[in-house]
């Protein structure tokens, strides 16, 4: 999940700025090409990452860097103020990190770890994750904001692919229920901290916002990890380079590079376009999965990841008229 700091993030709180006249396509459709590949391949990272490593643990210290980094690059730019929030700022940023990190992304890492038959595929994951526009809709729903008809309609065509997908088939193990279950559960904690942010007095600047959420998900998370006792028997030695380099890529490309990008592109590029990585992700996402960890791709998935993406497409381009 992906998120900004995951798979997945919505630009909850932070509307962007005017579109600027002056913006070099170019330079959006790259911007564009980084959210989109790197985002839809952190669900790759985190398979690889927790081969070898603790879920929770690998991701709190995945978070707390990437947090960190971030925080000491604006303090150099902007100088000692500039990470300056009052405490009702500070409390929401932190809540909110919260709900999209530790229940959000934290859930996914959980569910993308174990053996095989266990673990959640990559791809799966990212398409299960697919629902949050979906349930962004639910919880506007419940608050008595009525979506217009087609963006219902968007919904109850995502659920029914959602259904096709981990729905037990003739190619059993291909979903682990539970697994599925779970990472539903981290899509709906996620779109609540989504929901939740816009709502909420966050600091003005999402890169400062981002950098107390990050901190609030790491410091949950690793509270997780150590209530699981992750920490017991743990041994630095027997991590895999390769869990290493994937961890390292999704602390720099997953939480910094692709997060920045997103957010340049809030004040530079229509949010329309801006959101259509909501159903780009899913797509890289499973395609990486079945190349380079041999993810097996069933019709049921296919059948029902199509399904899924049509709904999330659909409220999109209904949502941005």
């Amino acid at each position: 999940m992906t998120s900004s700091t995951g798979s997945m993030r919505t630009s909850p709180g932070h509307p962007p700025a005017p579109v600027p006249a002056a913006t070099s396509p170019g330079l959006i459709w790259l911007a564009l090409a980084i959210v989109y590949v790197v985002w839809g391949s952190t669900y790759l990272g985190i398979r690889i990452a927790v081969e070898t490593m603790p879920p929770f643990l690998s991701a709190a210290a995945r978070f707390a860097t990437a947090a960190l980094v971030l925080a000491v690059i604006l303090r150099l730019r902007r100088g000692r103020s500039a990470l300056r929030v009052t405490p009702r700022q500070l409390g929401s940023a932190a809540l909110v990190g919260v709900l999209l990190l530790a229940g959000g992304n934290g859930l996914v890492v959980l569910a993308e770890s174990g053996p095989p038959g266990v673990a959640v595929p990559s791809g799966i994951a990212a398409l299960l994750v697919a629902t949050v526009p979906l349930l962004v809709v639910l919880l506007r729903l419940a608050t008595a904001d009525r979506p217009r008809i087609a963006t219902v309609a968007g919904v109850a065509v995502g659920f029914a692919g959602l259904i096709v997908l981990i729905l037990p088939g003739g190619e059993a193990g291909v979903v682990p229920i539970a697994g599925a279950l779970t990472v539903v559960a981290a899509a709906a904690s996620w779109s609540i901290g989504s929901f939740a942010s816009g709502r909420l007095p966050m600091p003005d600047d999402p890169f400062v916002a981002t950098v107390y959420e990050m901190l609030a998900g790491a410091a949950a998370i690793a509270l997780l990890a150590v209530a699981r006792g992750e920490q017991r028997g743990f041994d630095l030695g027997a991590v895999s380079t390769r869990s290493w380099l994937a961890l390292l890529y999704l602390m720099v490309a997953g939480s910094l590079v692709a997060f920045t990008a997103y957010v340049w592109l809030l004040h530079h590029a229509p949010i329309s376009l801006v959101s259509t990585y909501a159903y780009v992700n899913p797509a890289v996402a499973v395609a990486l999965g079945a190349l380079l960890l041999a993810e097996p791709v069933s019709v049921p998935v296919l059948v029902g990841g199509g399904i899924i993406v049509v709904g999330v497409a659909l409220v999109v381009s209904t949502e941005r008229r």
